[in-house]
C-alpha cells in the first residue's frame, strides 16, 4: 500500500512538473514572439496596440466587396481620411505612397490602404481617381456609414462629419495616424504624420524585416 501511495505521489508530481514546464515554456515562447518587434517600436508600448483592428467587409475602388483577409494579405499601411479633405489627407496619402515607393526600391512590398471616413461622398469612382493618383497599388475602401463606423472604431480612429449646416460641402474631423498591419501579427505600429516618407519607410522596413526573421 505504501509503495502504491508513493508511486501515485511520484506520478502526480511528475504530471505537475510537466504542466509547469509546458506553462513556462509557452510563456517564454509567447514573450519571445511578442518581443519580435521590440527593436522597431521606438518606445511604443506593444500592449497599447492590443485589440486594434477587426475583420471587415468593405467596397473597394473598383466596386468589389472585399474582406480584411484580401486587403491585408501582406504588409499594409492603413490610413483613414476623405478625398474632399483640402490638405491633410492628400499630403499624408502622398507621404505614405512615397514611403511605399522607397520600400519597393528595397525589394519590400507594402500595400497602402485608404479607408474613407466620408462614405456619402467617397464613392468607389471617386476613390479610384484619388488612389490612382497616389500609387498604383493603393487600395481605396468605402462602405455604408455603419460599416465605416465599425472599422474606424476597430482601429480606435475618431472622426466626425461637420455636415449640419451644409450637407454637400463640409469638412470631417478625423485622426491622422497611419497603421502598419502585418499578416499573422495584426497592427504592429502606429505612425503619426510628423514622420517624413524616408523615416516612415525606415520604420516600416524594420517591422517587415523583424517579421521575416521571426517567421511571422
Amino acid at each position: 500500500m505504501r509503495r502504491m501511495a508513493k508511486d501515485r505521489t511520484i506520478l502526480i508530481l511528475g504530471c505537475l512538473a510537466a504542466v509547469l514546464l509546458l506553462a513556462t515554456g509557452g510563456l517564454w515562447l509567447s514573450r519571445g514572439e511578442a518581443d519580435a518587434f521590440a527593436p522597431c517600436r521606438k518606445g511604443l508600448e506593444a500592449g497599447g496596440l492590443d485589440g486594434l483592428g477587426a475583420p471587415f467587409t468593405l467596397t473597394d475602388q473598383n466596386g468589389a466587396r472585399v474582406t480584411d483577409r484580401q486587403v491585408l494579405a501582406g504588409p499594409a499601411l492603413l490610413y483613414f481620411g476623405y478625398t474632399y479633405c483640402p490638405d491633410v489627407c492628400p499630403m499624408d496619402s502622398a507621404r505614405n505612397a512615397e514611403a511605399v515607393a522607397i520600400l519597393d526600391q528595397r525589394g519590400m512590398r507594402l500595400t497602402p490602404v485608404f479607408i474613407t471616413v466620408d462614405p456619402k461622398r467617397d464613392t468607389p469612382e471617386v476613390l479610384r481617381d484619388f488612389t490612382g493618383a497616389m500609387h498604383e497599388r493603393m487600395i481605396g475602401l468605402t462602405g455604408s456609414p455603419a460599416e465605416i463606423d465599425a472599422v474606424a472604431k476597430a482601429w480606435r480612429n475618431y472622426y466626425r462629419l461637420n455636415d449640419q449646416e451644409d450637407p454637400e460641402n463640409y469638412l470631417v474631423d478625423h485622426m491622422t495616424n497611419s497603421y502598419l498591419v502585418m499578416p499573422g501579427a495584426g497592427t504592429v505600429g502606429v505612425f503619426d504624420r510628423e514622420l517624413s516618407a524616408p523615416e516612415l519607410a525606415e520604420r516600416a522596413a524594420c517591422f517587415i524585416d523583424a517579421a521575416s526573421i521571426a517567421g511571422i
